[in-house]
């Protein structure tokens, strides 16, 4: 791989016009992912081989990474074959995609190592690259709860961190608060860190010991919580806090959990060590370290991403500061690990990590296909930004909004077009040390992207090399002495255009469907995929419908089949020992029958399957799936109150200009009044000094002329006049006064009508069905299962 040291070569730049390829790499220097990165994009856009590619960059410069996989697609960095043959490739194919094409599965093995050849040929890429590759990276795939690929310990050995009270007291207490939450979550405990009982003692618990130097157990926290090496809690005894009857409640359910058959699987295998996994190897390769989480349920993967996060939290606190890569962290998926609005315990330590890890030369990448649904903290601390093509209008106002808070002024027209002309594996490369984004199309996957992996595959990656491993078949059972007409050891042939498998029967789905101890009857699984799409309601969303129809009978029904959520962990390779079968009285071999059945389920979901939404056609709102009427409710009522004050708005300009009027006569009026209070004030003045009487002793005393005693009467008359003129500007301010306390009302009044009009609006909420358009359902998958029967 010809690039620069510690240079990610992403893909190759096209035209902004065009769309064509312009010939240059699209190359980000590794340091750049220290400020971390996301990568968006909707189902199909090419955004898991991006990831896939970034991660081959990362570990082709000797960085480690922790990759932690939900929907078991990054597996396939595992998959690596320098000699570029179709016999590497064959154990890995679809055969069903290949018996669909008309290929034998060597044929289509061929077919896929030469279009792989020629893909990386025209990135630039060969055999010593992919040999290259193999040799200097270690891709290791570990399966918590599970043996089918590398168990990892999670709960065996709570080691106390090898770091100072004194010095990291925070970070420590951020691993325990992570490492409490994972086990209540895991035991079916919604527990708040800071009011909830069972929380709060076993955090104490796990810092005392750990205080004390002490490596910890849960065998030893399950004692711990019946007989506590402690006194108070807070400033309460105890036994007071958490009497002993309770907790001894608390430690019967923990061990319940310790005590199930399953649970052993996650106190196997290797130590969760940070060290290990992102420290050098002692053999100079470099560290992938998939975390497989595809077999868990949400309670289990929030426990396993937490403990996780909050150990990588804990280890780069010890590292020295860098301005370098050191470690990578890649989540595939980041849904409901750190949403917007709730608090899962997942959702602190990525916080931490997005807020705090670039001096520790630690970078984290998310990637997602909703970004509504992470928490736009996550979305405003990445650096890079990798955005494919989206779902919705909704989902592109997402990402120009958190570009906006993430790098200042964004050009929301350009970027609106260039995120809504990308096609398949095109994505807009953005970074905070780089002024304009690249459009790019990414280069091609050294690994083999042959979609999630299943449990028994990787089981069989475990025990085999993936340039060798092919599955030996399953021999034969020995003939049974006795067997009915319809019966047989040998499993029957089925038609090349559904998958084969046989039941697990852990399956939590099996006993409802009336499987039992008898003789292997056949059952079929489907999975069909739906587009609910709605311009209207700017809604495109895609759902995965699964039923189960068993027994097949001989004239099987769609209309049968109990819509069940199903999954591949469901379902094994091979036949149990000593398989006994009952010939199917339908035609399994003949492909025309599941045709009709494919046909028969897309009409049936056609018919019957529509998506309830909440819409207001007052206000043009409408709500999102899975959005309860409340929270709908909330946001037509926010809506209203944005429209109601957008028409205010209106109303403002017009009464500001009326009020203006009124105050400036009303002003004037009091001035006048301030000006005729002095002037009579003045007069009463002059009339006090001259005392009364004056005129009746000038005139009798006949001291003075006629011309002199008039100009006294004068005064007293313009004294009479001006407080005749203050009474008449006194009426005027009062009446300006009205006339303000009238425009009030009057506004008052409007914006009381206005507010019911919208309040009104806001209320008007109704149920509305989206249908489904017949090109809008796509079988994807058909699976004839063997499952015992009743009998």
């Amino acid at each position: 791989m010809s690039k620069g040291v510690g240079t990610l070569h992403l893909g190759h730049a096209l035209d902004e016009v065009t769309r064509e390829s312009t010939g240059a790499r699209v190359e980000i220097p590794s340091h750049h992912l220290t400020t971390h990165g996301v990568i968006v994009g909707m189902t199909g856009s090419g955004k898991t081989g991006l990831g896939v590619v970034l991660l081959e960059e990362v570990l082709a410069s000797s960085i480690p990474a922790l990759i932690l996989d939900p929907k078991g697609d990054m597996g396939n960095l595992a998959l690596r074959f320098p000699s570029l043959e179709g016999r590497d490739f064959e154990p890995w194919i679809d055969e069903g995609e290949a018996a669909r094409s008309g290929a034998t599965p060597a044929g289509f093995a061929a077919d896929t190592a030469a279009r792989w050849r020629r893909g990386l040929e025209s990135s630039g890429l060969g055999p010593t690259d992919l040999r290259r590759f193999a040799d200097d990276v270690a891709v290791r795939i570990f399966t918590p709860g599970s043996s089918a690929g590398i168990p990892l310990n999670i709960l065996g050995d709570l080691s106390a961190p090898p770091l100072s009270w004194e010095e990291h007291g925070e970070t420590l207490r951020e691993e325990i608060e992570g490492l409490v939450s994972g086990i209540l979550v895991l035991a079916g405990i919604d527990a708040d860190p800071l009011t909830s009982r069972e929380h709060i003692l076993l955090a104490n618990l796990v810092e005392h010991g750990w205080r004390q130097g002490r490596n910890l157990d849960l065998a030893t926290l399950l004692g711990q919580i019946q007989d506590p090496p402690l006194r108070r809690l807070g400033v309460f005894d105890l036994d007071v806090f958490y009497p002993a009857k309770d907790r001894l409640a608390l430690a019967m359910r923990l061990n319940g959990l310790a005590a199930s058959p399953s649970f052993a699987e996650w106190m196997k295998g290797e130590p969760v060590d940070m060290d290990r996994l992102l420290g050098p190897r002692q053999d100079g390769r470099t560290n992938a370290n998939v975390v497989y989480l595809s077999h868990l349920s949400e309670s289990e993967r929030q426990f396993v991403v937490t403990l996780l996060l909050s150990k990588v939290v804990t280890w780069m606190r010890r590292q020295a500061g860098t301005s370098e890569l050191r470690a990578l962290v890649y989540v595939d998926e980041v849904f409901g690990l750190a949403p917007p609005t709730a608090e899962p315990p997942s959702k602190r330590p990525m916080l931490t990590l997005f807020k705090q890890a670039r001096a520790h030369g630690v970078g984290m990448v998310v990637a997602t296909q909703n970004p509504v649904d992470v928490d736009y903290k996550v979305m405003s601390n990445a650096g890079t930004w990798m955005i494919g093509r989206l779902q919705t209008e909704r989902d592109k106002s997402r990402i120009i909004e958190a570009l906006r808070s993430a790098s200042g002024d964004v050009d929301v027209a350009a970027w609106d077009a260039r995120i809504g002309g990308l096609g398949k594996r095109e994505f807009v490369l953005k970074t905070a040390r780089s002024g304009e984004p690249s459009l790019f199309t990414t280069r091609w996957a050294m690994s083999y992207l042959r979609g999630p992996m299943t449990r028994a595959e990787l089981i069989r990656l475990k025990g085999s090399s993936t340039a060798e491993g092919r599955q030996t078949a399953t021999p034969a059972a020995a003939p049974r002495p006795s067997m009915a007409d319809d019966e047989s050891t040998v499993a029957p042939t089925v038609s090349q255009e559904v998958k084969v498998r046989y039941l697990d029967p852990a399956a939590p789905w099996a006993s409802t469907m009336g499987v039992g101890r008898g003789r292997l009857e056949a059952g079929l699984a489907m999975r069909v995929h739906l587009l609910f799409d709605d311009t209207q309601a700017d809604l495109r969303h895609e759902e995965e419908w699964e039923a189960i129809l068993f027994p097949l009978g001989a004239e099987p029904r769609v209309e049968d089949a109990r819509a069940i959520d199903y999954d591949d962990r469901d379902f094994r390779d091979t036949a149990p020992a000593d398989a006994l079968y009952v010939l199917p009285a339908s035609p399994v071999q003949d492909a025309g029958l599941f045709r009709k059945l494919k046909k028969d389920l897309e009409e049936r979901l056609y018919r019957s399957e529509t998506l309830s939404l909440f819409r207001n056609t007052e206000l043009k709102v409408f709500s999102r799936v899975g959005e309860s009427e409340s929270d709908f409710r909330d946001r037509c009522m926010q809506a209203a109150e944005d429209g109601a004050d957008a028409e205010a708005a209106k109303l403002r300009d017009r009464f500001e200009k009326k009020l203006d009027t009124a105050r400036r006569r009303q002003d004037e009026a009091e001035r006048r009044v301030r000006e005729l209070e002095v002037d009579v004030g003045a007069r009463r003045q002059q009339e006090v000094v001259a005392g009364a009487g004056e005129i009746l002793s000038m005139f009798l005393g006949g001291r003075r002329r006629v011309r002199s005693l008039s100009g006294v009467s004068s005064r007293r008359s313009q004294t009479r006049r001006t407080e005749e003129r203050l009474q008449s500007a006194e009426e005027k301010m009062a009446d300006s006064s009205e006339a303000v306390r009238d425009i009030e009302e009057d506004l008052s009044e409007q914006l009381d009508e206005l507010w019911a009009r919208w309040k009104d609006a806001a209320e008007a909420v109704e149920t509305m069905e989206v249908p489904l358009e017949k090109t809008d359902i796509s079988v994807e998958d058909m699976v004839l299962f063997w499952a015992p029967g009743s009998r």
